[in-house]
């Protein structure tokens, strides 16, 4: 029989295991993310607990768990038969969620400039000065954008709808942020001709001067364009071309 000092002992312990679980699963589900968006797990890929757990070094547990989290993001798949597998792509699914995105994004995005304040303002300079930095192309002359691009990127359209009040509503564009980076990933060119960083640059500045429905033109065109290049993309592969 336990003393309670023991039994204060375990449930100490089990806490510090059920946490350090959470944890290991959060860090294999942003490891899987990113390669799952990144196309280093491309798309129709079985994803084999046993296989994810000797590339993450991970039991199955936190895998498993970490596989459940990334299906209701819609970046897995699971059937109830075959278990989980990256999601296909297509043309009309990228066309859904480029719509779904434009429709999110403009909810979000006036919220966020008719509350912005003077923070608010602040952050989204500094978020597209940084951008402003970062070679928008990778290395030898790809039209691709840079690893160092990434993240920058992605933190100035977070700043962007930052004031937003709705928490469901940010988190929602991470979502479909995501889905819409991994076909971005899929080897897309970036047209030379196009200007990714003053996009942004007129994004900011018409999110600055509150005019609501210039940003929202803009926003939409940005996705639009993305959009445009990736089902170029899409359709050389399949047909065949170079």
């Amino acid at each position: 029989m336990q003393t309670d000092t023991q039994t204060a002992g375990t449930q100490a312990a089990d806490a510090r295991d059920a946490e350090g679980g959470s944890t290991l699963a959060s860090r294999i589900e942003q490891r899987l993310r990113h390669d799952i968006v990144t196309g280093a797990l491309p798309p129709g890929m079985k994803l084999r607990s046993e296989e994810l757990s000797a590339r993450y070094g991970a039991g199955a547990t936190p895998v498993r768990e970490a596989l459940n989290r990334l299906a209701a993001d819609g970046l897995a798949v699971q059937s109830d038969k075959r278990g989980f597998r990256v999601p296909e792509v297509s043309a009309e699914e990228l066309n859904d969620l480029t719509l779904t995105r434009c429709w999110v994004q403009e909810l979000a995005l006036k919220d966020s400039i008719e509350h912005g304040d003077a923070a608010w303002e602040e952050a989204l300079v500094l978020a597209f000065h940084r951008l402003s930095r970062a070679a928008p192309m990778g290395p030898a002359g790809k039209n691709k954008p840079g690893p160092q691009w990434e993240p920058l990127h992605r933190a100035f359209h977070v700043a962007l709808i930052g004031r937003c009040r709705s928490q469901r509503l940010r988190d929602y564009t991470d979502v479909l942020f995501d889905q819409a980076d991994r076909y971005r990933h899929l080897g897309a060119e970036i047209d030379p001709s196009r200007d990714v960083l003053g996009e942004h640059r007129e994004l900011m500045d018409a999110a600055l001067a509150r005019d609501v429905p210039l940003a929202i033109e803009r926003s939409n065109r940005h996705i639009q364009e993305t959009t445009d290049a990736v089902l170029a993309h899409l359709r050389r592969l399949t047909t065949g071309g170079a």
